[in-house]
């Protein structure tokens, strides 16, 4: 029975799931202490989430490696590492971008040069990512049986298309569903690239697909079915973890009073203040985030329900198979705590998100996907390690049982067989 991990999207946020690995790296070695290898053989990433996945992949011989080294990736970041905050840079694309709406795209000319495309230049992530992800142990890891499917996806904005680029032990019979496929490649930098290649605010990606090219952004667009990869791969027990909100069907935690942000409650208390863009962007970004993962949840839910009905002669002959899901989510609003980091952003980035609202408490969300200093992203470290450990006995079950559906756990979302239903 395959395990699978799955990470959404999110940006800065996806720092929490670097606690919430390092975690499981250790409930691991508590259910099974001679086993230094991943329990996850499945592993499917969106977004930032797809770097986070890569990276945990390239060490499945060593969870407890790999998740360390990449909790002091993310508890050492600045965001200089992630995008340009010089101040030629910030002109060079958010203060182009921001003057275009200002003043009109005329300003600019018809020139498709120095057509303004994106808040943030996003070249040295790009750096940063060919340097430091070890690619050639994703197939080291494959060749050794130890990783079953390592897959990230990504929208092209060219055809409209939900592409998941997957690497694998062995070859699969690839999916096609209405505006989603998928493509066994060798991954790179650049898959990486288009999947955390958030709407307006990082540029499109050009990658070669079925002999052309094509321009491809934010995985997380249009992400109807997010664990539907893994279920593909032949996973029946899939835990996720998101990094956007609290898990999909986990009640709202009270948001604290926070000292430092008082603007964040007023704002919310005060519907006649008309939004700002920052404000409306985070609604935008949310949609992007989260709400499909609650919905496909809600949808392998139902289906759990249905193959409980079915007669066990029936069953296996009808294509549709019970998948057990644990979703890991922040139980803390981020938006309050990203509130008491805003200042730690270069003056620069600070700026920028003047202009639409996002440096005050009230566009806090918003920054939060931006806010790539370690002050910030430690305190998420630190919430995806204690909300992880927090499911400790139920992990526990679910790591310590690979051969078989843990006693004692509730069922919770799964899909139909992929050859049977249209998810």
């Amino acid at each position: 029975m395959r395990l699978a991990l799955v990470m959404m999207g999110g940006g800065a946020r996806a720092a929490y799931q670097a606690g919430a690995l390092r975690a499981l790296a250790e409930l691991a070695a508590q259910a099974d202490p001679l086993r230094r290898a991943m329990p996850f053989t499945v592993i499917c990433g969106t977004s930032a989430g797809a770097i986070n996945a890569t990276s945990i992949a390239s060490h499945a011989d060593n969870f407890a490696l790999g998740a360390a080294r990449l909790a002091d990736f993310w508890a050492d970041l600045r965001a200089d590492k992630v995008y340009r905050t010089d101040w030629p840079g910030i002109a060079a694309a958010g203060g182009r971008w921001l003057a275009a709406l200002a003043f009109g795209w005329a300003t600019f000319g018809l020139g498709a040069r120095r057509t303004p495309r994106t808040l943030f230049d996003n070249a040295p992530l790009a750096h940063f990512l060919a340097a430091t992800l070890d690619f050639h142990r994703i197939e080291q890891m494959l060749d050794q049986r130890l990783l079953h499917a390592l897959a990230v996806t990504a929208l092209s904005y060219s055809s409209g298309r939900h592409l998941t680029f997957y690497q694998a032990s062995e070859p699969i019979q690839a999916w096609r569903r209405a505006q989603r496929t998928a493509r066994m490649v060798a991954l790179t930098p650049e898959h990486l690239l288009a999947s955390a290649a958030i709407p307006y605010v990082f540029p499109a990606v050009r990658l070669e697909l079925d002999g052309h090219h094509e321009y491809f952004g934010d995985g997380s667009i249009r992400q109807i079915a997010p664990l539907s990869p893994a279920i593909h791969f032949g996973a029946e027990r899939i835990v996720v973890i998101g990094a956007s909100a609290p898990s999909p069907g986990a009640a709202m935690p009270e948001a604290p009073e926070v000292a430092e942000a008082p603007e964040v409650l007023m704002a919310r208390a005060d519907s006649d203040v008309y939004p700002t863009l920052a404000q409306i962007g985070q609604q935008v970004l949310a949609s992007v985030f989260l709400d499909a993962l609650g919905a496909d949840i809600e949808r392998i839910e139902h289906v759990n329900r249905m193959v409980l009905q079915l007669p066990h002669t029936v069953a296996p002959e009808s294509g549709w198979r019970h998948i057990e899901v644990l979703a890991i989510g922040p139980s803390e609003r981020i938006e309050l705590i990203a509130a008491r980091h805003l200042q730690r952003l270069p003056l620069s980035v600070r700026m920028l998100l003047g202009a639409v609202g996002g440096n005050r408490a009230s566009g806090a969300a918003f920054a939060s996907y931006l806010l790539f200093e370690r002050e910030f992203t430690q305190a998420l470290i630190d919430l995806g390690y204690r909300d992880t450990l927090a499911r400790r006995d139920t992990l526990l079950s679910w790591l310590s049982a690979p051969s078989g559906r843990p006693s004692g756990v509730a069922s919770t979302p799964s899909e139909p067989h992929p050859e049977a239903s249209r998810n």
